[in-house]
């Protein structure tokens, strides 16, 4: 025994490790699939997608490119794997798909690189027609569609037990046909939207009723669950609503931009649960992915009276459960009525706030984000709403916070030795007279290759499909082409094409001196606006703080007068 222990002793005076400790292994799951993701310092600070919403650089060409609109985007450690809107893929090695949507109305299993049928499923027929299915894990599909019946179903592991699909359970609730479904392991539930206006909550180990989410103004479009937080979060019609695990609303807010478009697909970001800065992705049928970020704002605590409309729903789903104006209920359903809609998002000065969460209408909200400034007679205040900035675009309002500015929240912060802690609790501070409310802010927008209201896209199409990667430096979107383009954050901003830049097949002449582009005359862009311009036109250089872009960068003449004159008296403020 000695003699062991003392072997034992001289073997641990070497070495004891070969190589360093891998990088700390944060836990997350994407597109139902639980792995501890490694990230490095370097992409945890710097690549993360929705850090740096303003400098996404584009792929020029497509990832990935399909023969029908995509259906579903997943990040592999081997690389990215796509699939039409009609098949699903099977974790957790992704390489079987489920499909559905055939004439004789039967499902099949499939291989993912050949696309051959290996076993076709005839079971599935007397529950009329699916229109969407998920499969959680290898053993269970669940499927739905016009039967208004969410099938589960069991599929066997072996050889023999695999040519047929077992009925587990028929989940019974919705009265009209089910149109989306979503399911969370880290929870233990599944999600289904239907086009009765609702979404049912069912127990995934039960496999039974938990609760219904009402309140939704259109058929149920997109679902998506958030597998940190657990939110929940329902598009129907042009409309976002977040729900908590439980069920009750948190936020909701309307999208109407004033063009027919309507919310196809949905996504969060779960990089870290206390990361401010995580956003809700939503696509929308006119090519454009929006970005939505939940603010606490201070809004007036009694609002001025205003005439409201009575739903005739009013008892079955009260509209304080969702927070937003009552809207006559079939809003959603003709474009009359959402006219109606885009001349609320574009009140004047005193009215709703656009591009957030509707609660009631209230006076001066379209300036409720500027009630982040506290009392306006001292300095301090004037000095942060000074450096709030708001810019209204598209129906939607920007919040620009200045670098190294700490925005206020209702709870308690933690106090950085740097900052000024008298100031960080004056901004906390609730201004009499309002209320914290949580609200949904539009942040950002990708419009390239996809937005049909770019003249510079020559094959615009609506947003399928999106999908983001397990390390969160990029974001895929899919679109009714088939085409996946993939967008990461710019390594140099300002030096590489942004989604505000003008494409080069976009224009073969100078914006300013209409000069022609050729071989000797080369085009270049303003970083600042995207046009394009020759070399005398774009000779000017200047920073651009509303990109982040603090080393000069090539800009056109306008630009550089402008952002010139809106640096003068910022510098001769703070001097």
């Amino acid at each position: 025994r000695n003699l062991a222990i003392k072997l034992l002793v001289c073997s641990l005076r070497g070495q004891l490790f070969k190589k360093p400790h891998p990088p700390k292994r944060v836990r997350s799951r994407m597109n139902g699939e639980l792995t501890g993701i490694s990230v490095p310092p370097s992409v945890a600070s710097d690549k993360i997608f929705f850090h740096h919403l303003d400098n996404l650089r584009p792929s020029l060409a497509p990832v990935k490119e399909l023969k029908e609109p995509v259906g579903q985007i997943v990040c592999t450690d081997k690389g990215i794997l796509a699939v039409e809107q009609n098949k699903v893929l099977i974790p957790p090695a992704w390489n079987k798909t489920f499909a559905w949507g055939y004439a004789d109305l039967s499902c099949r299993l499939g291989a993912y690189e050949s696309d051959k049928a290996v076993i076709v499923y005839e079971c599935l027929s007397e529950w009329g027609q699916v229109l969407c299915a998920i499969c959680p894990n290898p053993k269970l599909v669940i499927t739905g569609g016009t039967s208004t019946v969410v099938c589960v179903w069991e599929m066997g592991t072996s050889k023999e037990k695999a040519k047929a699909l077992t009925l587990k359970q028929a989940l019974l609730g919705h009265t009209e046909t089910v149109t989306c479904l979503t399911a969370s392991l880290a929870y233990h539930i599944i999600v289904s939207g239907s086009r009765d206006r609702t979404c049912i909550i069912w127990d995934l180990n039960k496999l039974s009723f938990v609760t219904q989410l009402r309140g939704h103004r259109a058929p149920v479009s997109a679902l998506c669950i958030n597998e940190l937080t657990g939110d929940i979060v329902s598009c129907a019609g042009t409309y976002i609503h977040v729900w908590s695990i439980n069920g009750n609303p948190i936020v909701s807010a309307n999208t109407f931009t004033g063009r027919s478009q309507q919310i196809l697909c949905c996504c969060m970001s779960e990089m870290n649960e206390w990361d401010t800065q995580n956003v809700i992705v939503t696509g929308h049928s006119d090519g454009v992915v929006r970005f939505w970020r939940m603010e606490f704002l201070q809004v007036p605590e009694t609002p001025a009276p205003e005439p409201v409309e009575v739903l005739e729903i009013q008892e079955e789903c009260p509209e304080t459960q969702i927070g937003q104006e009552a809207l006559d209920e079939d809003s959603s359903d003709s474009e009359a009525e959402e006219q109606g809609l885009s001349q609320d998002l574009k009140l004047p000065e005193g009215q709703n706030q656009p591009g957030s969460a509707s609660h009631r209408p209230r006076p001066a909200s379209s300036r409720a984000a500027a009630a982040w400034s506290a009392d306006s007679s001292s300095d301090d205040s004037r000095r942060w709403s000074d450096q709030l900035s708001l810019d209204e675009k598209d129906g939607f309002i920007f919040v620009n916070y200045s670098d190294g500015q700490t925005k206020g929240y209702p709870h308690p912060q933690v106090n950085h030795p740097h900052q000024n802690q008298g100031e960080l609790r004056h901004y906390s501070k609730l201004k009499p007279g309002y209320r914290w409310e949580r609200q949904l802010v539009f942040r950002s927008k990708l419009t390239m290759h996809t937005a049909f209201d770019r003249k510079d896209n020559a094959h615009p199409a609506e947003i399928t499909a999106l999908g983001i990667s397990k390390d969160h430096s990029r974001i895929l979107v899919g679109d009714s082409r088939g085409r996946v383009f993939s967008w990461s954050v710019s390594d140099q901003p300002g030096r590489s094409a942004a989604d505000h830049w003008v494409k080069d097949e976009g224009g073969d002449s100078c914006s300013s001196c209409s000069v022609r582009f050729s071989l000797t005359e080369r085009r270049h862009h303003c970083r600042n606006c995207g046009q394009l311009f020759c070399q005398k036109c774009s000779r000017f250089q200047s920073e651009i703080k509303r990109l982040k872009i603090s080393s000069p960068v090539r800009v056109c003449q306008n630009c550089y007068y402008n952002l010139q004159h809106e640096r003068g008296p910022e510098e001769g403020s703070w001097n």
